[in-house]
């Protein structure tokens, strides 16, 4: 079935369920449960289409689509996907519905808030098949900017007491990277053949530019990736959106939409522009590793839980953009994996972080727990094994991935391997300092009885810690599909893996 339009259909189908759930007649009481619904048929929808995908040719785009949208323009509606857009779109279309039996009480059903809610949320998974399927640059673009709408009103609606506030630093920002991008993506139109398939990703790819116009071409789209990343300096809205969101709101923003920053640079900003790229990795490496240190540094001293999660993706995502641009095939391997598994580690984080703020009046100031482990053991304990996972605990997944991504980085650049890995201490200390204010010393002094995990929570956490334990002992399967995409891009890149050093032939005798 290669020849259905799959790609199409993943991106309908959660678009026809955000405008059905909008339209439910106000006072329906099964809102939740349409909107579950219409998410878990896009996942069914996802696997079948996965299972068209031939991993062996995983580098090249495939389940491809291509329309004429607006020839005048050269824009067309074009989607595919390689092994990287494969793994993003799988985790996204696990994480929805995930999230949305993890806000199932959230959002009362008071007028129309749960339908708006639960609307906005599938129409965001919509926006996120699309951006990772785009083949289109201004497709891409499109979809770049469409995800900032749902986002703004999840966070600015229906998030905490500074949700305005948050809302509006997340949009400022995302708008400033996409106007520069907007304006990189005409002027890469102007250098490219032209006509009406002109915005075509294969037209544009290996086009001779060089010189400083490919170097402000490049800027152009980095600075875009790098908010959504987001990279240190340009990454001040992530905590205020992040703690002000919803938990479930704070999943889809972290998890999946700021891999759309990484998963840009691998796609755009290294093939497009392969000259440039290596004349920015010295500073991008930098930048990537202040990044680390500074993320895990901070999350050191939060006592706001939310923030803390918050910082400790600041610092996973300069591992992420220190193996994409070291640029040897285990760092971007490791890379592209540490993509998924930080989606999956940052979803459990903030759900069942959400699970203690609900039970403590609302409060996400860690000082004000201490010894809920003995309140609520199954919810610290599933914390712990989060926590654990964050920190890149051998037999999780996260060990994969960042052991990759140090491992491939020190290949081509030893001391930034170096510096990086320390941050391996510090994780280890903002996790274990969190839990252990958290969850240990004397029971709680409660004003009402407080329940452990229910029924539903447990639904939600489950399958986040199935892929800790599958992802921790046979990532095999993601990095066959991983692996071919990185290869490719680093041929287009004109880069090969640097020689082995050691003297083989003297270690032999």
């Amino acid at each position: 079935m290669t020849d259905f339009p799959w790609m199409t259909t993943l991106l309908l189908v959660p678009a026809v369920g955000a405008l059905v759930v909008a339209l439910l007649p106000k006072g329906f009481g099964r809102v939740r449960e349409v909107a579950l619904a219409f998410s878990l048929v896009t996942l069914a929808l996802t696997a079948v289409a996965a299972s068209n995908f031939d991993i062996g040719t995983a580098g090249q785009l495939q389940l491809q689509e291509t329309y004429s949208w607006i020839p005048q323009f050269g824009v067309s509606f074009a989607l595919g996907m390689d092994g990287i857009a494969l793994t993003m779109i799988v985790l996204s279309v696990i994480l929805v519905p995930i999230c949305l039996v993890a806000a199932w009480d959230d959002v009362p059903n008071e007028g129309r808030r749960q339908h708006g809610y639960f609307a906005w949320m599938l129409l965001l998974e919509a926006f996120m098949v699309g951006v990772f399927a785009a083949t289109d640059v201004f497709l891409f673009y499109v979809f770049f900017e469409a995800m900032l709408v749902p986002v703004y009103f999840l966070i600015g609606r229906y998030g905490g007491k500074q949700r305005a506030a948050a809302a509006t630093s997340f949009l400022l920002y995302s708008l400033l990277g996409g106007l520069v991008m907007l304006v990189a993506v005409i002027a890469l139109y102007l250098q490219g053949p032209g006509g009406s398939d002109g915005f075509l990703l294969e037209r544009l790819t290996g086009l001779e530019i060089g010189g400083t116009t490919e170097i402000l071409l490049f800027l152009g789209f980095f600075l875009a990736f790098a908010i959504k990343a987001p990279m240190w300096p340009l990454h001040t809205w992530l905590p205020k959106a992040a703690s002000e969101a919803r938990p479930a709101t704070s999943v889809m923003l972290v998890a999946v939409l700021d891999k759309v920053g990484t998963f840009g640079m691998i796609r755009f900003c290294l093939q497009l522009f392969p000259e440039a790229s290596e004349w920015a990795t010295p500073v991008v490496m930098v930048l990537a590793v202040i990044s680390i240190l500074f993320g895990a540094l901070l999350a050191i001293g939060q006592t706001d839980m939310m923030r803390l999660i918050a910082y400790t993706s600041i610092s996973h995502f300069g591992f992420i953009v220190l193996g994409i641009f070291a640029m040897t095939t285990v760092s971007q391997t490791g890379s592209t994996l540490y993509m998924v598994n930080h989606g999956f580690t940052t979803a459990a984080l903030f759900l069942i972080a959400g699970m203690l703020i609900v039970r403590n009046g609302g409060s996400r100031h860690i000082p004000s727990y201490g010894g809920w482990q003995k309140v609520t053991p199954l919810i610290a304990g599933t914390l712990l094994v989060a926590g654990l996972s964050g920190l890149a605990l051998p037999g999780l997944n996260a060990f994969v991935s960042e052991f990759m991504v140090i491992v491939g980085t020190f290949q081509r650049y030893p001391a930034f391997a170096v510096v990086g890995a320390s941050a391996v201490i510090l994780a280890a200390l903002y996790i274990l300092l969190w839990y252990k204010k958290l969850a240990t010393g004397p029971a709680p002094e409660l004003s009402a009885p407080v329940t452990d995990m229910s029924v539903r929570e447990k639904v939600v956490v489950v399958p986040l810690i199935a892929a800790f334990l599958v992802l921790g002992f046979y990532p095999k399967p993601v990095i066959d599909a991983l692996e071919p995409a990185v290869t490719t891009t680093l041929q287009t890149v004109g880069i090969t893996d640097p020689a082995p050093t050691a003297d083989l032939e003297g270690s032999d005798r």
